[in-house]
């Protein structure tokens, strides 16, 4: 049967071995004499040799361990150069933000202009459905999205932000000379957001916003992208939602006009692994935890569901 040797206890039986005395091999190692011991004997066990043998002098090398020493300082030596590469390697922090238009890149462009020293990349999926996946394997460090039934316990979210949804309207719309306008007014009527991907965490919002003020969500497509969104609902024949803080394409026949009286607002929230220990990763959860603004029910308005994780400051 092969022993697995412990790297801890090869380099206490390297440190005696230069040291002579287990006293100061414990100095060496900022350990107790009696942890030095331990690990020596388990390494005389693991190996079923004796290493050391006691003399007035100090601890001597038996045959056995004058035959171990050269392997033992090898692996001692590979260990530091393998502690030594990985703390010198500076992997980027990768974040999903599944739209560059949306609140999240700005969140996170806030966060690397006060972290200068934190390298950050962005990159693109569509959401929940893929960053489950992308942050349990590794290949994204965090991800923006509404989190949709329950998560693997080792995945961790805390709330990030809630967007107030605007209403896009053409200019030669009834409603376009508005300066807000209530969701009951809206009741009865058709919003068009063809962008409303099947099993998408934001089509399940909006499927859930028109359920519970009467709106006929029409997510019919195809969808050709922002610029022939904007156009389409520029040309007067549709009226879509978007996010306040959504970059959405300028379009000189479009109307943007917060929806009141409540306010629905998106949720997302920032997901990480809890067994991603990238040393920038923390910082970004604390940035966005010292950056929310919980859920008011007296003004505003969430689906159910989402309701209990947003109504605290995240923790």
């Amino acid at each position: 049967m092969t022993a697995d040797l412990d790297l801890g206890a090869v380099r206490a039986f390297v440190a005696v071995t230069e040291d002579r005395y287990f006293s100061e091999a414990a100095a060496r190692l900022g350990i107790s004499q009696q942890a030095v011991s331990k690990r020596v004997a388990k390494l005389e066990s693991d190996l079923g040799l004796r290493l050391f043998f006691r003399t007035r002098n100090g601890a001597d090398l038996t045959s056995d361990g004058r035959a171990f020493l050269h392997y033992a300082r090898a692996l001692v030596g590979l260990g530091d150069q393998a502690l030594e590469a990985l703390r010198g390697r500076r992997r980027s922090l990768r974040v999903d933000v599944l739209d560059t238009r949306l609140v999240a890149v700005d969140l996170v462009r806030a966060f690397h202009q006060g972290a200068t020293d934190a390298d950050v990349e962005v990159v693109t999926s569509n959401g929940l459905r893929s960053a489950l996946g992308t942050l349990s394997g590794g290949s994204v460090d965090a991800a923006f999205a509404r989190v949709r039934g329950a998560l693997d316990e080792d995945l961790r979210h805390v709330p990030a932000y809630l967007e107030p949804v605007h209403l896009l309207v053409g200019r030669d719309h009834p409603l376009a000379g508005l300066a807000q306008v209530e969701l009951e007014r809206l009741s009865g009527a058709t919003i068009w957001m063809p962008g409303n991907a099947p099993g998408s965490e934001w089509r399940d919002y909006y499927r859930l916003l028109g359920a519970a003020f009467d709106l006929r969500i029409d997510d019919s497509g195809p969808d050709f992208g922002w610029e022939w969104f904007v156009s389409e609902v520029g040309s007067g024949g549709r009226i879509g939602f978007v996010g306040e803080r959504c970059r959405v394409p300028w379009h000189p026949r479009t109307v943007q006009i917060p929806v009141v009286a409540p306010v629905p607002v998106y949720p997302c929230s920032l997901l990480c692994h809890r067994q991603n220990h990238h040393p920038v990763l923390a910082r970004l959860v604390q940035f966005i935890a010292d950056g929310f603004r919980p859920y008011d029910p007296r003004l505003q308005w969430l689906p159910e569901p989402d309701r209990a994780a947003f109504l605290t400051p995240a923790a």
